[in-house]
């Protein structure tokens, strides 16, 4: 996929709002939003997404033509003893946010994730495949989902896997960390997925906004569910193995593999979780890369920054 082109553009939107703009998406977000409208973007200390009719209020007040939902509760093993802010954030914010877009008559764009499926698929799963989330992370993000969708808002709900950037917490932040501090790192490599680089992810969501509207005109038929992902698959282990390698310090380091049974931890994680791109490209002719191009992108561009 090429980057979006830094040419001036004529703006599209007066007024986006934009939610969990200082996360690994909504920072890459906020930036490349500016250059198609005016964006009020909001972090979590700016309003917290489970005072729900603060939200409403201030959402309505914006009167955008633009809502974008970057954030999420994503503590995936804190959900399973948390499942009442767990569904605030992932499941009640987004359908106060898509009944505003909705009264506002604005597009809504919403994030979601691989883990509303189970795991037990061995090929990529479309926008069509059977939901059925093993843990409550996973059970709040589908429902969110499913509210996105009964709001009656014009919406994009776009699925996205194994995120990952430069900034904040991730597991390539953290497997680079380790590194610094240990000579061995043991990684789970029975759970196969594809990692995404979050600017990749934001790039497209952009690309996708540009072709949803066709001459000023909305395409009501090219809203809906998308997944949104790197290409290829890798397990937990191998990514971090390449990543250890492509930062240079694979001869320092040892990257041993485990298996799951290794490492318990309080969620579930779906065995299979690689998402297929195949209505991106048909619908909006967008191309992402291989999941190891993205990471080569991503080290390059963390190197480029200090």
């Amino acid at each position: 996929m090429s980057r979006v082109s830094s040419e001036p553009r004529q703006k599209s939107f007066k007024n986006i709002l934009l939610f969990g703009a200082n996360g690994q998406l909504g920072a890459k977000l906020k930036s490349l939003l500016s250059s198609r409208g005016a964006v009020r973007a909001l972090t979590e200390s700016d309003l917290d997404l489970r005072d729900l009719q603060k939200l409403r209020t201030l959402a309505l007040q914006a009167r955008p033509d633009l809502i974008v939902n970057a954030a999420a509760y994503t503590a995936v093993d804190a959900a399973e003893t948390d499942a009442d802010n767990a569904l605030l954030v992932n499941c009640e914010a987004p359908r106060v946010m898509a009944e505003a877009a909705r009264e506002c008559s604005a597009l809504f764009v919403h994030y979601s994730t691989d883990y509303v499926f189970d795991g037990m698929a061995r090929a990529p799963y479309t926008e069509e495949s059977v939901t059925q989330p093993l843990g409550v992370y996973g059970a709040s993000k589908l429902a969110g989902e499913q509210a996105v969708s009964a709001s009656g808002a014009v919406a994009l709900i776009l699925r996205t896997a194994w995120l990952y950037s430069n900034r904040g917490k991730n597991f390539l932040n953290t497997m680079l960390r380790l590194a610094a501090e240990r000579d061995e790192l043991r990684v789970v490599n029975d759970q196969f997925g594809c990692p995404t680089y979050a600017d990749i992810v934001a790039e497209a969501s952009l690309q996708m906004l540009d072709r949803v509207f066709d001459k000023g005109v909305l395409r009501r038929e090219r809203c809906g569910h998308y997944h949104v992902s790197c290409t290829g698959d890798t397990t937990w282990w191998h990514f971090a193995k390449r990543t250890i390698e492509l930062s240079g310090l694979g001869e320092r380091v040892r990257v041993l593999p485990i298996g799951t049974a290794d490492y318990p931890t309080a969620a579930r994680r779906p065995a299979y979780s690689v998402l297929s791109n195949t209505k991106l490209e048909r619908v909006f002719g967008i191309q992402l890369p291989d999941w190891e191009q993205g990471l080569k992108r991503c080290l390059a561009e963390r190197s480029e920054n200090g």
